[in-house]
């Protein structure tokens, strides 16, 4: 038996395309977008235009169903650039992950395929002031009465929520039943009763805008229910295998850009009359680099493709994106070391890549988040 580790030549192709539109369109912006903390909007358009965002959509919305692996290879190249403008022009296949777990062709045609026609955004809004790690602890509730449900509560964290035409959202429906009480709801964001609460001032992906979400006597109509009633927390977990591993494709792009900068910074520093390449002090530290990048990104590529093959790949998925996270932190933090008193200024890349790569071992699930998952597929289920 064979395996092959190469990619084929639509991949390849992909690969360039994701690759040449980060230097073009978001490596130039990225210094602009983190300062001013500003959403990408027009890059986004042209993203849209040149089949790099909502690559998953099914093709009967409008979409060129890509794999999860492909949408990989584009969060990669993309976060290479920037992960603050990667995670905003990503951000549609979190909200819209849900929609295709459930697949109801009817609502899906309804909030995805204007997705496809024009550039909008949507939200995934699960995380609140007191519920992230721990799901069981969301208090918005979701009432049913008559042929419509009456959404109240407080959502946390929730990125693009300003610019979200509609929300992906988790409620409780039945608190005695814990997380199988839980529902899963869309919640078009124009309806009376909700509200986009003021910018938050992130540390690091900036110009990934970043809300909360108030939601007060929100009506929405009874089939805007995703699934039945209960099924909330099943669609969101099996929404993460989805997901993960293009998150953790994003630490792999700042592994990568970690490398990369060290690698030409060390061989134009010099010290003790040599490149400071030379050193093995530094030339240690970018080997790791490179270990970790291949290693993440095998991880995450091997997450995808099992999905994509229709296996279950809840502890490939946490595996990358728990390994993937904090070997991004390791590797930009240690590009700040190479740079020396340069690498904690603000004129030069790496600082940056430090401030944005803290979030991937937070959000998604925490790494230790992702080990409590790793840990139960191995106890409980011998995986």
């Amino acid at each position: 038996m064979v395996v092959d580790f190469e990619l084929n030549s639509d991949q390849k192709e992909l690969q360039k395309l994701s690759r040449d539109f980060a230097k073009k369109e978001i490596l130039p912006a990225a210094e602009e977008h983190d300062r001013e903390s500003k959403f990408p909007l027009e890059i986004a358009q042209k993203a849209l235009e040149v089949g790099l965002m909502n690559p998953g959509f099914p093709e009967y919305v409008g979409g060129i169903d890509l794999g999860i692996l492909e949408e990989c290879i584009i969060a990669e190249e993309l976060g290479a650039a920037c992960t603050g403008i990667a995670t905003a022009l990503g951000a549609n296949m979190l909200a819209t992950a849900p929609l295709i777990v459930v697949d109801d062709k009817e609502i899906n045609k309804k909030f995805m395929a204007p997705m496809m026609e024009e550039l909008q955004f949507a939200s995934y809004c699960v995380t609140e002031p007191a519920a992230g790690s721990d799901v069981a602890g969301i208090q918005t509730t979701a009432k049913k009465v008559g042929d419509e449900y009456i959404i109240n509560g407080n959502k946390q964290w929730i990125t693009g929520a300003k610019f979200a035409k509609w929300f992906f959202v988790l409620a409780v429906t039945d608190a005695s039943q814990g997380t199988k009480g839980l529902s899963a709801f869309i919640v078009p964001a124009d309806l009376e009763g909700v509200t986009v609460n003021k910018k938050e001032d992130m540390m690091g992906q900036r110009a990934s805008s970043t809300h909360a979400v108030t939601f007060k006597d929100v009506k929405i109509p009874a089939n805007y229910l995703l699934g039945a009633e209960g099924e909330g927390f099943k669609i969101s977990m099996k929404a993460f295998d989805r997901t993960r591993p293009g998150v953790a494709a994003g630490a792999v792009g700042i592994i990568k850009a970690a490398r990369d900068y060290a690698m030409k910074y060390a061989t134009e520093r010099t010290a003790f009359g040599m490149p400071i390449a030379m050193h093995e002090a530094v030339s240690f530290m970018i080997a790791e680099m490179s270990i970790d990048h291949e290693a993440a990104q095998l991880l995450t590529w091997k997450s995808a493709w099992m999905i994509d093959k229709g296996e279950r790949n809840t502890k490939y998925a946490s595996f990358a994106k728990g390994f993937a996270a904090d070997a991004a932190m390791k590797a930009a933090t240690n590009a700040v070391q190479v740079y020396g008193g340069y690498g904690y200024s603000k004129e030069y890349p790496v600082e940056k890549l430090m401030r944005d790569a803290k979030i991937y071992q937070i959000y998604e699930g925490t790494s230790q988040i992702q080990r409590l998952i790793i840990a139960k597929e191995i106890f409980l289920r011998n995986a």
